[in-house]
């Protein structure tokens, strides 16, 4: 990454000269904020062949930088253009994100979508979670055997209850469905045992 930014970052160029031009929707998203990630950003920007024009959704993203890299390195251009248009696309890609992502960035995903949900819902999940990390060579937890541990502690009050949890897990791909040895299903949740760690111990 260094030698390509001493690459990018060459000669002060002229006007006629060629540039990149880096286009990033949401800098300020759950996959962009951290530390590391900004500073890379801001490093590209400041190179002389690189060019960043970026959205933020964010009214207290600009938090994420210091006086250096606002005025040094990205050196913005402020304009106010808010669509308030919904974020029914950005929100279409959660599952894809989880399920090709990298196991930090597949546990953020899962963690946006856990935290819209109940917290009961949130508790089924980390029963299934526990189990699958105690269980690592299990095909999967049986569902009669999440319904027992979740009504055991008043979680769920029937079937139907867990039924619509489990639903809700399936539609954004946070659990899967498999069919065990023994003619049952089971469920498992298709995220690494490192990102299945991260995600239990982001939950509150």
């Amino acid at each position: 990454m260094d030698d390509l930014l001493v690459f990018l970052d060459g000669p002060e160029m002229d006007e006629k000269d060629s540039f990149i031009c880096v286009v990033v929707n949401n800098i300020d998203g759950p996959g962009l904020r951290d530390t590391e990630t900004q500073q890379y950003l801001a490093r590209l920007a400041s190179c002389s062949y690189i060019r960043v024009v970026a959205s933020i959704d964010h009214v207290n993203a600009p938090l994420l930088w210091d006086k250096k890299m606002v005025h040094a390195q990205f050196n913005w251009y402020w304009y106010h253009v808010p669509t308030f248009a919904p974020y029914k696309v950005e929100g279409l890609f959660l599952p894809l994100i989880l399920a090709h992502g990298s196991s930090k960035q597949s546990a953020k995903t899962a963690l946006i979508v856990l935290q819209s949900l109940t917290p009961n819902a949130q508790s089924v999940f980390r029963i299934l979670a526990e189990y699958q990390l105690s269980h690592p060579d299990d095909e999967g937890m049986a569902i009669d055997n999440l319904y027992s541990i979740s009504r055991e502690r008043f979680l769920v009050s029937s079937q139907v209850t867990l039924n619509a949890h489990l639903t809700e897990f399936k539609d954004h791909e946070l659990v899967k469905t498999k069919r065990h040895s023994d003619g049952q299903d089971c469920l498992y949740i298709p995220l690494t045992k490192e990102g299945l760690e991260k995600l239990l111990s982001e939950i509150s």
